[in-house]
């Protein structure tokens, strides 16, 4: 966890990239992720799979559109994913209510047993990575990642 350490504050950077938001953003998101990936990995199971399972275990299901967006996957990958997810008995589909052209997936007792474990474990390398800053200083830069995230969602496509 040292690389996520503070460091004294530097002139500013001579690359445009090091102070461009989106990359700062990627990098940030790539460095915090690539740690956690082999625990998620020696468990067993893809990113995708974890980002799918750790969406669905705290939710009634999501329809496969809706799920696609929250985990970053486009549709096509995402419904070949669940279909062998759905192999390995980690999530079920069924028609939604009403509705039988849109498909709810959702996480089973086996699914949300496989990553129970991992989501006290992805907490517990959170803390780890945020221990050297405050707690208001983690909340601020949640809530506005949060907010980044939300007002991306309300904007008009394109």
């Amino acid at each position: 966890m040292q690389a996520f350490m503070r460091k004294p504050a530097r002139a500013a950077p001579a690359r445009f990239i090091d102070d461009y938001l989106s990359y700062l953003l990627a990098r940030a998101s790539h460095a915090v992720y690539k740690e956690f990936e082999r625990t998620v990995n020696a468990a067993g199971l893809s990113s995708l799979e974890w980002r799918v399972l750790a969406t669905l275990a705290d939710v009634d299901g999501l329809s496969v559109g809706d799920l696609a967006r929250v985990v970053l996957a486009k549709q096509p990958t995402l419904t070949k994913l669940i279909d062998r997810m759905e192999g390995a008995g980690w999530v079920a589909r069924a028609g939604r209510d009403g509705d039988a052209r849109v498909t709810v997936v959702r996480a089973t007792a086996r699914g949300k047993r496989a990553v129970a474990r991992l989501k006290a474990l992805a907490k517990e390398h959170e803390r780890e990575i945020l221990a050297s800053f405050g707690a208001h200083e983690v909340a601020t830069f949640k809530a506005m990642l949060r907010s980044m995230v939300e007002r991306s969602e309300r904007a008009p496509p394109g």
